[in-house]
């Protein structure tokens, strides 16, 4: 599997719960049909949009075989494995079915705060390990540590079966040095939705993307101009965004993106603590950008 699978839109799937906070597998049946009219190129299922910190090992298993059972349009899937204690996530790899999976999804270390070495031995052991290709996720506004350009080269150059990183730095430099420096086979994947087109222009493959759950059609259209090159039609849809992005993340996701799933009728807006509904001032900002959209 190479990393051309994930070329284009990738969704890191929500996992809707009931008021009881069960997880709710007829609002996830409706997401993938959702997301899969609304023709993404891949889902990723149990990444930090997905709640996984808050599932047992038991569930996480159940959500990965529902995923996989239910993929009506037979896309490429993801699946998040990660953590911060290495040996729990070579564990995981070592018995989580992963049936109908083509790649890991791998988030570096949160909270230990390692150094760039830690981040790299820690890498070394997934993809040893890995029954599946390794993405690999930098999002130093969640882990607390940034993985360097130097060390993403570093394992890129290591190990053939490291295919790509999903980068959610927000660092445009660092990300272009990546896309400068990779080997060729590894790919640069945008973890942000808004800096999807710029990154685009200058090497990435494709974004895994938040907004895509609520609006999968209208994003994954503008993901597609821009990898065939048509930046000035991109322009538009990437620019509707705008105001729409910042909301998912104002009070914390997933509470942004399952406030306009729950507006959308597609699942409810439950969540397990710590995680918690938006404000009701966001939520009717929220419900006004809908609105918009749709009008645009």
């Amino acid at each position: 599997m190479s990393a051309a699978t994930f070329l284009g839109t990738g969704v890191a799937i929500i996992t809707p719960f009931l008021q009881d906070g069960e997880i709710d597998w007829d609002g996830l049946n409706k997401l993938i049909h959702h997301l899969s009219d609304g023709k993404v190129d891949y889902l990723v299922v149990l990444g930090t949009t997905g709640e996984n910190v808050a599932l047992s090992k038991f569930e996480k298993q159940q959500v990965f075989s529902f995923v996989a059972q239910n993929n009506y349009a037979n896309l490429p899937l993801v699946a998040g494995i990660g953590g911060n204690y290495t040996n729990d996530v070579l564990e995981s790899l070592s018995s989580t079915d992963l049936t109908g999976y083509h790649a890991i999804l791998s988030v570096s270390p949160y909270y230990n705060k390692p150094n760039q070495e830690g981040i790299f031995q820690h890498y070394s052991l997934i993809a040893e390990k890995s029954p599946l290709p390794v993405i690999l996720y930098n999002v130093p506004g969640r882990t607390g540590m940034n993985m360097s350009a130097k060390t993403t080269i570093r394992l890129a150059n290591t190990y053939k079966n490291i295919i790509g990183i999903k980068e959610a730095s927000g660092n445009m430099e660092q990300m272009m040095q990546i896309i400068k420096d990779k080997p060729e086979g590894f790919e640069l994947i945008s973890g942000d939705d808004g800096l999807a087109l710029p990154l685009i222009a200058v090497g990435a493959i494709g974004v895994i993307s938040v907004v895509g759950n609520a609006f999968p059609r209208d994003f994954s259209a503008m993901v597609k101009l821009c990898l065939q090159g048509d930046f000035i039609s991109a322009r538009p849809l990437h620019n509707a965004f705008l105001d729409i992005i910042p909301t998912l993340f104002l009070e914390g996701n997933p509470s942004g993106v399952k406030a306009y799933l729950s507006e959308m009728s597609i699942c409810g807006n439950f969540f397990r603590l710590p995680v918690c509904k938006v404000s009701e001032e966001l939520h009717f900002n929220i419900k006004f950008l809908i609105e918009k959209l749709k009008l645009a």
